[in-house]
């Protein structure tokens, strides 16, 4: 399956980096490097999915994304 997900990327006072996905609270992962939280992140995700229930998919929040021309 190939999925598409926005994601934060923080650098963290410390000099690390976490990464978020907004989609899927409480997915966050970690690195000593941007690439490294990056792949953490892309290794952690279906790790993730696998371990929600039916339910639990259901009760994510809708995101979308809109285009704003000013």
């Amino acid at each position: 399956m190939v999925m598409k997900l926005k994601v934060q990327v923080v650098k963290e006072e410390d000099g690390r980096f976490s990464v978020f996905v907004p989609g899927l609270p409480g997915c966050m992962a970690q690195g000593n490097t941007e690439e490294e939280a990056l792949q953490s992140m892309k290794d952690l995700i279906p790790e993730y999915l696998e371990c929600m229930t039916e339910s639990a998919a259901k009760a994510l929040p809708h995101v979308r994304e809109i285009l704003v021309v000013a």
